[in-house]
């Protein structure tokens, strides 16, 4: 049975607060309307509730991380911060940067947070072995369109996930969502969730 520890308290506004600063935002437009654009549901535009607040240009803007390799994309976003900080542990970010055309399931601090502190210090303890396949089963090959994500995918740590959902709304392995989603960088595309997911052997 598929695992994760989800941060059950976020809701939409909360994610688009805790992610002012993620790379995922995609107009400069002043429209407040409620309904999403037809480009909104693209292959080719962010989406999610979390994507609202990003700066329309400088650093954490989507211009500047569709220039760089994604831990160092995700580096510049405050609240991937953990993810980030796990990763060089684990000894994970030259794979990462270098791995061309991958798929990211990042999840937000917030989520890291919500890991009960035992468990989070089994994997931290390990951190290459049993964190560095925590992190790996969040990436897949190829960058997954949003069309694409239902289904199961391999993970990087070799072991399946599953997506659910269509449009603008996905759930990874029944629990983690996600808040951001289809945020290209240099050489992946992010989806960002609010939960960290854990291999059914863990």
């Amino acid at each position: 049975m598929k695992k994760s520890f989800k941060l059950a308290t976020m809701t939409a506004g909360a994610g688009a607060l805790v992610l002012t600063a993620a790379a995922c935002g995609s107009s400069t437009s002043t429209d407040t309307s409620a309904s999403p654009s037809a480009e909104a549901t693209t292959a080719s535009a962010p989406f999610g509730p979390a994507c609202s607040a990003v700066p329309a240009s400088g650093p954490g803007s989507v211009a500047v991380i569709a220039n760089e390799p994604v831990a160092t994309a995700a580096s510049g976003i405050p609240a991937l911060s953990t993810l980030v900080a796990q990763a060089q542990a684990a000894g994970l970010v030259e794979t990462l940067n270098t791995t061309e055309n991958i798929t990211v399931f990042a999840p937000v601090n917030d989520a890291f947070a919500a890991v009960p502190a035992a468990a989070l210090k089994s994997l931290t303890d390990d951190p290459t072995g049993a964190l560095a396949n925590v992190l790996k089963y969040h990436v897949v090959a190829g960058q997954l369109t949003p069309a694409e994500l239902p289904g199961k995918h391999t993970t990087l740590e070799g072991q399946d996930i599953t997506v659910t959902g269509s449009g603008e709304s996905f759930t990874i392995n029944d629990s983690a969502k996600v808040v951001c989603g289809n945020v290209k960088t240099a050489n992946a595309t992010v989806y960002v969730i609010d939960g960290v997911l854990l291999p059914p052997s863990s």
